[in-house]
């Protein structure tokens, strides 16, 4: 198993969480897009129920505009979970920098040779 250091890890959170939110604000965009062509759709129900198509034609026609009102719906719900979920990303990086680079900061500038150490030796139970 491929050992990963701390700041790999906080790179790899970070990277993780910037592509969640372009791809929630992606998923926003086209939940816009569906939105208004369900309304574009509705419009189109009423035009036709004027020209007198046949009544199930217009009652589909409606009926996919209300599914794609509820589609847009979900896509967006799912967005700002998305964004949501980046910001924990955030934030588990966030704390891992707090938690963690006062440690190697230390080691960093400590004037004693730790090269040789047991790692075993300062990891938690």
């Amino acid at each position: 198993m491929t050992e990963i250091k701390n700041k790999q890890l906080q790179e790899a959170v970070t990277a993780l969480g910037k592509r969640v939110t372009q791809d929630a604000e992606a998923v926003r965009a086209a939940a816009q897009d569906i939105r208004t062509e369900a309304q574009d759709t509705g419009r189109i129900a009423d035009q036709i129920s004027g020209l007198g198509v046949d009544p199930a034609t217009i009652g589909e026609t409606r009926e996919l505009s209300k599914v794609m009102e509820a589609a847009s719906d979900a896509s967006t719900t799912y967005a700002s979970a998305s964004n949501t979920t980046a910001r924990m990303a955030f934030a588990a990086v966030d704390q891992a920098r707090a938690s963690h680079d006062g440690i190697h900061e230390a080691v960093n500038q400590s004037p004693v040779d730790v090269s040789g150490l047991n790692r075993t030796w300062v990891t938690p139970e």
